[in-house]
């Protein structure tokens, strides 16, 4: 298994931070890898709620499907996803009001590929590095956006 953690500070309220990263159709304003999302329930922000994720990463197009398994708006939201040749995934959002108006973002994406050790060599070989950098350009991007206004 591959886990990437990541923080962020963002100077916007929870609320705000909260509605741009649960709405299925701001992920291209701020998720590097994404590509598209369809399939998507009625309230996506709901535990329970589906959709289906197109991605690009180092040349490659996948998609995934994520159920919201877990969430405690504004605070929290846990997803767990099912990939090509039965590659699971979970990402976490933790969400933390600083006090001062700003936000501090907590990013979570643990990835398994199936295969043992072999398909946890393939992983490194094919994400290397990757999705650590996606991650931290992602939250990058978010950040931008929701201080631009």
């Amino acid at each position: 298994m591959s886990t990437v953690h990541k923080q962020i500070r963002i100077e916007a309220p929870i609320d705000r931070v909260w509605e741009t990263i649960m709405d299925p159709n701001r992920f291209g304003d701020w998720v590097t890898i994404h590509r598209g999302v369809n399939n998507v329930a009625s309230d996506p922000r709901s535990k329970g709620a589906t959709m289906d994720q197109s991605m690009h990463m180092r040349g490659l197009n996948f998609k995934v499907h994520w159920t919201l398994t877990d969430v405690d708006a504004p605070k929290f939201a846990e997803w767990s996803g099912r990939g090509p040749a039965h590659a699971v995934a979970r990402i976490k959002y933790k969400l933390t009001p600083n006090g001062d108006g700003a936000t501090d973002f907590e990013y979570t994406n643990e990835f398994h590929v199936p295969g043992g050790r072999l398909g946890g060599m393939a992983t490194q070989v094919i994400v290397g590095a990757a999705s650590d950098r996606e991650a931290q350009n992602s939250l990058q991007k978010l950040k931008t956006l929701l201080e631009r206004g």
